[in-house]
């Protein structure tokens, strides 16, 4: 099965919004994938990344953690 994270828009993002430090949330399907996307963006951006191994039960499960610029969640099903 091939997983599109679009990682072009995620680097995108943080590269307009320049944060120091970002939190990648991901369900349990994906958390195989967390190094590919670290990799990815600590390679094109100045950002330390850092991956979030709680649960992720849908977009209302946002982690309580503090110091830290910008949350980025996969797996969600869009807001309509």
């Amino acid at each position: 099965m091939n997983i599109e994270l679009e990682l072009t828009k995620v680097i995108t993002k943080i590269k307009d919004s320049r944060p120091s430090s970002v939190l990648i949330q991901l369900p349990d399907g994906l958390k195989p994938k967390a190094k590919e996307i670290v990799d990815a963006i600590e390679a094109q951006t100045q950002a330390k990344v850092y991956i979030h191994l709680g649960s992720c039960f849908g977009a209302c499960d946002v982690p309580n953690i503090k110091n830290i610029d910008l949350l980025i969640q996969w797996g969600h099903s869009e807001f309509i």
